[in-house]
């Protein structure tokens, strides 16, 4: 790293840090493509500010900086970075819109109820319009009934509750769509609210603004518009990695004039021949473009196509692997797990890293998706916290570990057990002791044990409390009598030439889910982690790795949002597609643009692309006219 380098960008830092002079605060949006260190900068400025004459006045008067994150990871990376200074408050922006609205309970209570009234009257239009007897027609059915018992119940909730990090299933929790629009509306609304912001954080800095909440972001411009003078907003961005639909569109049209703008031009994490990839990815779009580092490696780019319809993908991939070994001269390439695979769909990951039999049923529940990527929920919860953590420390020995597992979580060694047991608690320890030790059998003797087979052991030993989610799919139990007799009752109601409809979609889901071995949980527990060589094109903004291999696949994705076919011309687009482009709208294309700039630039040494295509001739050809990559670099794989 040369010092050149490293002060290429210094004139964007220094109008940063200018602009957070708390005597004349000033707005700024920081425009930044990906690798140029935008977060760097943020820290840096703040460091600078805390340090300085301001931090004094920030602790006299006990105001503070505060920092919008994208991800709880990126949170806790700020917070170490800045020596976890109590003058800085870094939050998501889900934390960060509760710390604002908790404890307003009258005013949420009337929110939600004119939010749930709307959504009623337009499902309720919906099924007059739709035909009753379909499985939507049903599920529109529960939804109104789910929402109405709701209504009904926000009287007697005393006080709402909210975590930006759970499932928030309970009666008197706000889920996080909730959350975020009802901040967006109350600063909208509430003076009172806007000031004790200003008051609270004289600093708001954002970072990754682009995909900010559209209603959530309108709200903090209008708030810098009345505060401005006395009030820094600073958005850290990049329009071109954009790739959430909720994000306001054209943001950077609607910054103010006086604001500043500074710009950073240099990528420090990708190798040339990268840099230029993404430089002519984005070159029709806003015409910006970032150097390398003078000291930064050439790379190596390559763009593979194979068929769509290819009997074994997982081959194809290991092949590209190989033959990337051997093109960049890198043997790590051969290894999977330091290569770093981006499919678009977490189903495609969940396929290639071995645990789409757990994760595939889950998935098809939409309420149950955001607990499933974020690990969380009582029933997730029940194997990734309690299940496998004692598993593990089982295999290896860990005898200690697997005390502190058991006295922690238990029942068997709860205070209340060992009181009970009085003079005969040596053998309740000797009971929890022969569940440990059946529970390793279990899994040693049975390497593909379903989760199942250990749920029912863990209930029948009383090795953990069973969450009421599970508890239907543990014999005996009064749950799961009820569920067994609900589904007979909806069987025999059936005629005979219809298929039997589940009566819970979610338990229906769960029942397919706890047939997988438990291997896959484990596998699971490590894609959310963020532990496996896997991961989706949406979820890696802001990381980077060595080797990425992307895999594009339109008909595996099973997606509409985006569409690699028609940006590689291997499909015609839509009539929609051309009236959206033609009105400046965002299209497939558009967006699909977007994530693919996103995926290439995560690239440290070298880049591979797969793409399944259904004419893969007819794809080369397209993607060499683009001129984004050099003939050599496109091959056809049989």
């Amino acid at each position: 790293m040369t010092d050149v380098d490293d002060q290429f960008d210094a004139e964007a830092d220094a109008t940063i840090i200018e602009c957070l002079n708390l005597a004349e605060p000033r707005s700024f949006f920081l425009y930044a493509g990906a690798g140029s260190g935008k977060t760097r900068s943020l820290v840096n400025a703040v460091r600078k500010t805390i340090d300085g004459e301001h931090g004094r006045l920030l602790t006299l008067t006990g105001k503070k900086i505060g920092v919008i994150t994208y991800t709880n990871a990126a949170c806790d990376e700020i917070k170490q970075r800045l020596e976890f200074d109590p003058r800085v408050e870094v939050m998501t922006i889900h934390a960060f819109s509760w710390s604002l609205i908790e404890g307003f309970n009258a005013d949420i209570r009337q929110w939600v109820a004119r939010n749930l009234e709307e959504e009623i009257v337009e499902l309720e239009e919906q099924h007059r319009n739709g035909r009753p007897n379909t499985k939507a027609g049903i599920e529109r059915l529960r939804s109104m009934e789910s929402k109405r018992r709701r209504l009904a119940r926000l009287d007697s909730i005393v006080k709402f509750i909210y975590s930006p990090t759970s499932d928030n299933r309970t009666r008197d929790s706000l889920n996080h769509s909730e959350v975020i629009l009802m901040t967006a509306a109350f600063l909208t609304s509430k003076p009172g609210l806007r000031r004790m912001l200003v008051s609270r954080c004289p600093v708001l800095l954002i970072d990754e603004s682009q995909d900010t909440n559209k209603s959530l972001m309108d709200a903090f411009l209008h708030l810098e518009e009345e505060f401005q003078g006395r009030f820094s907003l600073g958005l850290f961005g990049d329009m071109m990695q954009r790739i959430y639909s909720d994000g306001k569109e054209q943001l950077d049209k609607a910054i103010p004039a006086r604001w500043a703008m500074p710009r950073k031009r240099m990528n420090h994490r990708c190798p040339s021949r990268v840099i230029e990839v993404i430089n002519n990815i984005r070159r029709d779009v806003d015409g910006e473009e970032q150097v390398p580092r003078s000291n930064a490696k050439k790379g190596v780019v390559r763009v593979f196509i194979a068929t769509q319809a290819s009997v074994d993908p997982f081959a194809i991939e290991a092949a590209v692997r190989r033959r990337m070994a051997t093109i960049a001269d890198d043997p790590a390439w051969q290894n999977s797990s330091t290569v770093k695979t981006l499919a678009l769909e977490h189903l495609m990951s969940a396929r290639r890293f071995g645990f789409v039999g757990f994760f595939e049923p889950l998935w098809g529940i939409e309420n149950l998706r955001t607990s499933l990527l974020q690990g969380t929920g009582a029933g997730l919860g029940f194997f990734i916290r309690d299940v496998l953590p004692l598993v593990k420390a089982l295999r290896a020995n860990d005898r200690f570990g697997a005390t502190a597992i058991i006295k922690a979580s238990s029942p068997l060694l709860d205070r209340v057990a060992l009181q009970e047991a009085g003079s005969n608690q040596v053998a309740q320890l000797g009971r929890a002791k022969a569940a440990c030790d059946g529970l390793l059998a279990l899994i040693q003797e049975q390497p593909k044990v379903s989760a199942q087979a250990v749920l029912e052991f863990v209930a029948h030993t009383g090795l953990f409390t069973i969450p009421d989610t599970l508890a239907p799919f543990v014999p005996g139990s009064v749950e799961a009598a009820t569920h067994d007799n609900a589904a007979q009752d909806n069987q025999e109601d059936q005629p005979e030439d219809q298929e039997v409809e589940d009566a819970s979609p979610q338990l229906s889901a769960w029942s397919k889910a706890l047939e997988a071995p438990l291997s896959q949980i484990e596998l699971y527990d490590m894609y959310v982690q963020g532990q496996s060589q896997f991961g989706t094109h949406q979820g890696v903004k802001g990381l980077e790795f060595s080797r990425v291999l992307v895999v594009i696949n339109d008909d595996e994705a099973r997606g509409f949002l985006f569409a690699y076919d028609k940006f590689f011309g291997a499909k015609e687009k839509s009539k929609a597609d051309h009236e959206n482009e033609a009105a400046g709208r965002d299209s497939s294309t558009d967006r699909t643009r977007r994530l693919f700039y996103v995926t290439c630039s995560r690239a440290e040494q070298s880049l591979a692309i797969v793409y399944y295509s259904p004419n893969p001739e007819l794809a080369r050809n397209a993607i060499l006219q683009y001129g984004w990559f050099e003939q050599g670099e496109v091959e056809l794989i049989n």
